[in-house]
Order: structure tokens, then C-alpha cells, then sequence
């Protein structure tokens, strides 16, 4: 009789606190990788300010502006399962934004950042309600046409600079007498942005509205048969990654002080969906470090030769072929199992 009064007992509040202890590790994993991405960003940022080295600290600024649109894409693909080819739309919208307001408006930071969020919104909003109706690849697709038309239509505009794009955007103004000019100052600022954007996405994920995200990419029609919306769901997504990719391109015309049409190319959605591959789908932290990575290399052999693109290709076929989880997605369940064994010596002393 005391069994199974003991088995209900346990029932769902054991089944949630086994929940609870399985989904404890695997944070901890996830927290100490994300840390050491944020301190090693640190300690080069440092290093290259000792040394005076200007260029490895706007380098690493942009890595980690082209990391915010990795985020943005890691959040469709690898929570929502939806292929965005056409991402760079927001970040090159984001850019153009920003240097507008900065050249013609204010020079201040954060009126360019609140004016594009403000952009990126609603236009994730009309992008989402055309783009999101489709599944699979006619979602990639529509997504990549949009792009494609905003781009050329970008690209024909004589107010926007045409094919020259907009150049001798003023520095940004933030805080303190730190503006955009400042490298030092301003890679500060771009990695407590992009950490700030990696927390609320992580909080986010932890929270109901991710397990639907989650639940939605699993099985979309089961979700439907619980009661719940998918659609409106997958619109948020859409909406809040177009806001993490023009708020990240926001940064690029303070950092570069132009902007061009190319933003807005598939080259630069095809370079978020690799850095995301690379780093790892669904993980948040692993597009930060494909970003990283990818962009150092890219800076790196391009200084011996013109032909980068083929080592960049050659690396991502065997990142899909041998590691199809990227990077971090094998390196966490390493460092969990390091983690575990580490706990166990010490319960076991």
C-alpha cells in the first residue's frame, strides 16, 4: 500500500524536480562557457590596448556586432526551426538607420539605437506576417527574397548613397565623454551589449514562452493540438530576432563610419547562418564563438591571400560533415562530464 501512495507522492513533483536536477548541469555547462567567452573577449581587449594595437580591437568590436546577428539567426533556427536567409535585411536596415539619424539628427548613442529598435520592429513585424505563413524552405526563401528586394531597392536610392552607401558618419556620443571614436571604450560597450543581448535571450529561453519556442520546433502540429498558437509565437520570434539584428547593425556605421548596400547581401546572412553552424545551433553562446572565430580567420588568411572564402568553406563542410552540433555543442557535454566527475570527487571525499 506504501508504494504506491510513495510513486504518486513522487509523481510530478519528482518528475519536476528530476527535471530540475537534469537541466541544473547542463546550465552550469552553458554558464562557465559563456563566461569564458566574456573574459577571453576581455583579456584580448586588454592585451591589444597594452600593446596599442588598434586594429585586433576594432576587429573584435566587429566580431562581436556580426556575433548580435548570429544571435539573432541562432534564435529562429535553433529554437524556432526556421532557416532565415535573409537576416542581413535587418542588420543592413539597422546600419542605414543609425548613420541617418547620426548624420542628420544627433550624434547621440542611444537615440540611433532607440530609433532603430523602433524600425527593426515594425519592420520585423510586416516581415514576420508575410514571411512566417510559409514553413521549410519557402520559408528560407521568402526570407532571402525580401532581403534581395529591400537590398536592390537600397542599392538604386541616390538619397541613401546609392551603390556608394552613406559615408562620413560622425562618431557616436554614449556616455561620460566615451563615444564610438574611443576603441577602447567602445569595444567595452559593444561586449556589455552583446553579453546584455545573450542574458535576455538565455532568461528567455528559461522561461515558458522558450519551451514554446522549443515545443514549436520539436513538433509544430502538437502544439496546436494543446491548445496553443504557433503562429503567434513564431511571429514574436521573428519580431525580437529582427530587433537583436538591427540593434546590432545599429553599431556598425559608429564602429566603420559608413554603410553600404552590401550589408543587406546574402553574403552577410550566409556568413550569420555559418557562424551559427559553426558555433553551435541552439546554444546562444556557440554563434558568439563561430563569430569570434570565423572573423579572426577570415582577418587572418585574408592577409596571405585573397582567396579566404575557400578555407572558410572547406572549414565549414567539415564542421556539418564531422561535427554536425559545431563546436560548442560538443564542447558542453565535455565540460559537463569534467563538471560531473570534478562534483563527484568532492561528495565522494
Amino acid at each position: 500500500m506504501s508504494t504506491p501512495a510513495s510513486s504518486s507522492t513522487i509523481g510530478p513533483r519528482g518528475g519536476a524536480l528530476a527535471t530540475a536536477s537534469s537541466e541544473r548541469p547542463r546550465r552550469s555547462a552553458a554558464t562557465w562557457l559563456a563566461i569564458l567567452f566574456f573574459a577571453g573577449a576581455l583579456l584580448f581587449g586588454g592585451i591589444a590596448l597594452a600593446l596599442g594595437d588598434v586594429f585586433y580591437l576594432r576587429l573584435a568590436t566587429e566580431a562581436l556586432i556580426f556575433g548580435g546577428l548570429a544571435l539573432s539567426v541562432d534564435l529562429l533556427l535553433g529554437r524556432v526551426g526556421l532557416l532565415p536567409l535573409g537576416q542581413a535585411l535587418f542588420f543592413g536596415l539597422g546600419a542605414y538607420v543609425s548613420a541617418l539619424v547620426l548624420k542628420n539628427w544627433s550624434d547621440s548613442f542611444w537615440l540611433a539605437l532607440g530609433v532603430t529598435l523602433a524600425f527593426s520592429a515594425v519592420a520585423g513585424l510586416i516581415g514576420g506576417l508575410i514571411a512566417i505563413r510559409a514553413k521549410g524552405v519557402y520559408f528560407a526563401l521568402i526570407s532571402f527574397g525580401l532581403a534581395q528586394v529591400l537590398s536592390k531597392v537600397v542599392y538604386n536610392t541616390r538619397e541613401l548613397g546609392a551603390s556608394d552607401g552613406i559615408i562620413g558618419v560622425p562618431s557616436a556620443n554614449i556616455m561620460w565623454g566615451v563615444n564610438s571614436a574611443t576603441p577602447s571604450g567602445f569595444f567595452l560597450v559593444v561586449l556589455a551589449f552583446i553579453g546584455a543581448l545573450y542574458l535576455v535571450l538565455r532568461y528567455l529561453m528559461d522561461t515558458p514562452v522558450g519551451r514554446q519556442l522549443d515545443a514549436i520546433r520539436t513538433n509544430e502540429h502538437r502544439v496546436s493540438f494543446l491548445g496553443e498558437d504557433p503562429w503567434r509565437y513564431k511571429l514574436g520570434a521573428f519580431v525580437a530576432a529582427a530587433c537583436i539584428a538591427g540593434c546590432s547593425g545599429a553599431l556598425y556605421p559608429m564602429l566603420r563610419g559608413f554603410v553600404s548596400p552590401e550589408l543587406m547581401f546574402f553574403q552577410v546572412s550566409g556568413n550569420a547562418v555559418i557562424n551559427v553552424i559553426v558555433g553551435g545551433t541552439g546554444t546562444l553562446i556557440g554563434p558568439l564563438y563561430g563569430s569570434a572565430i570565423l572573423t579572426g580567420l577570415r582577418s587572418v588568411v585574408g592577409s596571405f591571400t585573397t582567396h579566404h572564402h575557400i578555407v572558410i568553406g572547406v572549414l565549414f563542410v567539415l564542421v556539418v560533415i564531422l561535427m554536425p552540433r559545431g563546436l560548442i555543442g560538443y564542447a558542453t557535454p565535455a565540460l559537463q562530464r569534467w563538471l560531473d566527475a570534478r562534483r563527484n570527487q568532492k561528495e565522494n571525499r
